[in-house]
């Protein structure tokens, strides 16, 4: 009888430590390889309570229950900015860094763009060694060929190689052709997330801006940020996202766009904007990745006119260890007023800082279209990292 329960204890004992060792690389795969913070006392994970560190150079140990080690992190000791919270509308006027084919065209039923490899999506930025940096420019080069080849340069994914066009003449509009449509440009609205009064540099819309034909990041050559007045605010509802609508104003632009990628746009604002977007804004502590935890937060956002309203929300999910820069957490809206005027988050929107415990924590990005109460957002750390490049 002894033997029997003896042998009990021990399967309980073993299936207890099976069970902890396998939380532990639970916890291992959802923590981040490095951390920021701004002392050694800092690193707790606010979801992850159970989780200790003991610190020693640059590396944390997390231990669960400071017993059973679950990872070993790599540390930044860095004091967080303290950044202004916008919320502001703007508009995004952007030339790109060559031309984007967004579709294939037949010239008497043949497609020189296509038999040259050319496929949509593709970047052209030289033509026989002559820059393009518009529609027109490509368009000159064609038609200057006379129905020689025609040298491309063209980016596809981050690559580079060279295609052979050959023209073919279009008898309807007695001109050669390329057989393709390409764009040099787009214009959009978004929402400013955060200034650094010390820089005047500013962070936006928490994700890229992409072509919509192509869905393909838009690469700068350069391009504005200009004042927006939000005029109608079509609501959305399950399956059918909705909308901020909003025209560009007369006022003096904004600032200078200098970059867009996966965490958004980022530019450079002029004095005299800094003084306008920062009079009477909250400024704010930005929190770290670590810092955030699930529960109640409010965003900054601006659904008519051009002052942001503050609105509730509650933080869903939080990802310390997203590989998607842009869906770092899942949120979801709680203001009654907000989900009565919009249905929720809306196309625009992206880009309204998320304010929790008196930091910056992050910025909406993404609505789920089946739910438009809910949607991702990213971290306010990770859009700092790009305006400080």
């Amino acid at each position: 009888m002894e033997k029997k329960f003896t042998k009990a204890i021990a399967f309980v004992m073993s299936a207890m430590l099976v069970g902890l060792f396998g939380t532990a690389e639970y916890y291992s795969q959802r923590l981040p390889q490095t951390v920021t913070a701004e002392t050694a006392e800092d690193i707790k994970f606010a979801i992850y309570p159970e989780l200790k560190a003991e610190y020693s150079a640059d590396c944390a140990s997390m231990s669960l229950f400071g017993a059973i080690p679950v990872k070993n992190i790599s540390v930044k000791q860095e004091e967080a900015p303290t950044l202004v919270a916008c919320g502001n509308p703007f508009g995004i006027k952007l030339l790109m860094e060559g031309v984007m084919v967004t579709g294939m065209s037949e010239v008497d039923n043949i497609c020189p763009a296509e038999n040259a490899g050319i496929q949509k999506g593709d970047i052209i930025t030289v033509a026989d060694n002559q820059p393009v940096m518009s529609n027109s420019d490509l368009q000159k080069i064609i038609s200057k060929s006379k129905g020689k080849s025609v040298e491309l340069s063209v980016n596809r994914g981050g690559e580079t190689f060279t295609a052979e066009l050959e023209p073919v003449y279009s008898r309807k509009d007695n001109s050669w052709r390329g057989g393709m449509w390409v764009r040099d440009s787009i214009a959009g609205i978004g929402t400013m997330t955060f200034i650094d009064k010390s820089t005047g540099k500013f962070a936006g819309l928490g994700h890229p801006v992409c072509d919509s034909d192509t869905g393909e990041l838009i690469p700068i050559h350069s391009g504005e940020a200009v004042p927006v007045d939000i005029t109608e605010s079509r609501k959305g509802q399950a399956g059918i996202p909705g909308e901020l609508h909003g025209q560009f104003t007369r006022m003096p632009v904004y600032g200078t766009l200098m970059a867009n990628n996966d965490s958004g746009v980022f530019g450079v604002l002029s004095d005299s904007a800094v003084q306008t977007l920062c009079n009477g804004a909250n400024e704010y502590k930005m929190g770290y990745r670590q810092d955030i935890t699930t529960g109640e937060a409010y965003i900054l956002t601006t659904v008519s006119g051009n002052e942001p309203q503050k609105y509730s929300v509650q933080i869903e999910q939080v990802d310390y260890n997203s590989n998607d820069s842009t869906k770092n957490m899942v949120i979801s809206i709680t203001d009654e007023e907000l989900i009565k005027l919009t249905g929720g988050i809306v196309q625009g929107m992206s880009g309204s800082p998320i304010i929790q415990n008196d930091k910056i924590i992050g910025a909406v990005t993404h609505v789920f279209i089946a739910d438009p109460t809910r949607g991702y957002a990213v971290f306010a750390e990770t859009m700092f990292e790009n305006i400080t490049e």
